[in-house]
């Protein structure tokens, strides 16, 4: 498990481990409250085996499941973690149900054995999501997929962004009900006001701030958006 540094320095209200699982290599994340020790996993799209042990080294006691978006690789098998520990699942926003729908038919095409479920609470833009003393704040961002949120950790700055916005790129689009427009007004309205120095944690890759996005990122940085 890849521990971020961001949230891992002492008095910090969280911590975070990144486990890379499915042949994506998606970045689960297992945040935890330092002071209950009790946590969550988000997006645990498979590798079961893999994300109980990485839980287990940690000394985390699971909450609940939460997802970000509704494709294979983020949420395939979140409904067989969640009825073996007997978790609720939290999001993602309901207009993702047509891909949760679609798991078990879209899982075979990517290697993987996904199976369908309902989650236990569908989140939209301005609900929050809680484990032992933390609180983290839902956004509603489409555009990747219609139903796709980000879950933010005020107090520390940190941001859990799914397949959203990642370093040096953004969430693709040319799936069905993708929108690329809605994206883009996404990342530039709801999260960049959030300010610079917020750190991301991606779906995949590595983390980032969405200061250095503003510069640097092609798609997305304040001269692209300038340029139109």
């Amino acid at each position: 498990m890849r521990m971020s540094t961001t949230t891992a320095s002492s008095p910090s209200p969280i911590r975070a481990g990144i486990v890379p699982v499915t042949p994506f290599q998606q970045n689960c994340s297992l945040v935890w409250c330092t002071r209950t020790m009790r946590g969550v996993l988000i997006d645990p799209g498979g590798e079961l085996d893999k994300l109980k042990q990485a839980v287990a080294n940690a000394g985390v006691t699971l909450g609940k499941i939460l997802l970000t978006h509704g494709h294979a690789d983020h949420c395939g098998q979140a409904g067989m973690l969640a009825a073996e520990l007997g978790l609720p699942i939290e999001g993602p926003h309901e207009a993702d149900r047509f891909w949760i729908s679609k798991l078990a038919e879209d899982g075979p095409r990517f290697g993987m054995h996904c199976e369908v479920f309902e989650p236990t609470r569908w989140l939209k833009d301005g609900d929050t999501v809680s484990f032992g003393e933390v609180e983290m704040e839902v956004i509603h961002c489409p555009g990747h997929t219609p139903g796709h949120v980000v879950f933010f950790h005020r107090p520390t700055k940190f941001a859990f962004v799914g397949d959203v916005l990642f370093q040096g790129s953004i969430g693709r689009t040319d799936f069905p009900m993708s929108n690329h427009a809605d994206l883009i007004n996404a990342i530039t309205h709801k999260l960049w006001p959030l300010g610079n120095d917020i750190t991301f944690v991606p779906g995949h890759g590595p983390t980032s701030t969405f200061g250095r996005e503003r510069q640097t990122n092609p798609f997305v940085s304040d001269a692209a958006i300038a340029r139109g």
